[in-house]
């Protein structure tokens, strides 16, 4: 009983691991339209990648819930479950970013051959989420609250960029998930989200009292509405949603 939670944690690293093979099998596509334009792009199957990291995030869940059921709470189960997120929640979604960076140099003048040093800034996102982790480790104050972005919150938010690119038929977007500059920026501010020591809200509940739990469930409220108004792009809207109510109710996330 007491290594069902771990054996729930390395499912979260077997998901991770396949969100890692389902972004490296999709190589740039070359094709030429009917005006004799090159188009490239990236196959859909990337989004088994997104797919892939969301399970890693219900099992990452779930198995904190199992544990406290089956009372089995270890600190291999601690070490554990940071080396399944590294994979999961670090480097599937830096090798996502990897994939966007090469689609975005792709669509400039010989861009299909890019140096490697533009496309490693990806990495910084996996950097940052071990260095998050090891400090979380040692660090035993963030039981309800946290000094820091969430790994898996990082995750679930670059997950959700392949299904936007996708999905999201405006132009603004695609053109944004293509420009470097912006993938740039976004992985610099996940990073440093995650190294920071702001305080944000663990989703944990010592009780359901709305006194003590009000900012928690405003998220939830606020996260369903983005659901059903904005769709696809809901994902990276709940993820700063978060951030900001935590920062707006920080006397409260303890």
């Amino acid at each position: 009983m007491k290594q069902i939670p771990n054996l729930f944690t390395l499912l979260n690293l077997v998901f991770g691991c396949l969100a890692v093979v389902f972004t490296l099998q999709n190589g740039l596509m070359i094709t030429v339209d009917a005006q004799g334009t090159e188009l490239i792009y990236i196959p859909e199957k990337i989004w088994l990648a997104s797919l892939f990291i969301g399970l890693a995030a219900v099992v990452d869940f779930l198995d904190g819930f199992v544990a406290r059921l089956f009372k089995a709470s270890s600190e291999m189960g601690k070490q554990l479950d940071s080396l399944s997120d590294l994979i999961s929640f670090g480097v599937a979604p830096g090798m996502i970013i990897y994939q966007f960076l090469r689609l975005s140099f792709a669509q400039e003048a010989g861009g299909v051959d890019v140096s490697l040093l533009w496309l490693v800034p990806a990495f910084m996102l996996p950097g940052a989420a071990a260095w998050r982790l090891a400090r979380f480790n040692l660090d035993t104050s963030q039981s309800y609250s946290f000094k820091g972005m969430p790994v898996p919150a990082v995750g679930i938010f670059v997950a959700s960029l392949p299904l936007i690119y996708w999905n999201v038929n405006e132009a603004w977007v695609q053109e944004l998930l293509l420009n470097k500059w912006f993938l740039y920026g976004l992985v610099a501010m996940l990073s440093w989200l995650m190294v920071s020591r702001l305080p944000l809200m663990a989703l944990k509940f010592k009780d359901l009292g709305l006194k003590n739990n009000f900012p928690k469930y405003l998220l939830v409220v606020l996260s369903i509405a983005a659901v059903i108004i904005l769709k696809w792009l809901a994902a990276p809207v709940i993820v700063l949603t978060y951030v900001l109510i935590s920062l707006l109710f920080k006397t409260k996330t303890t």
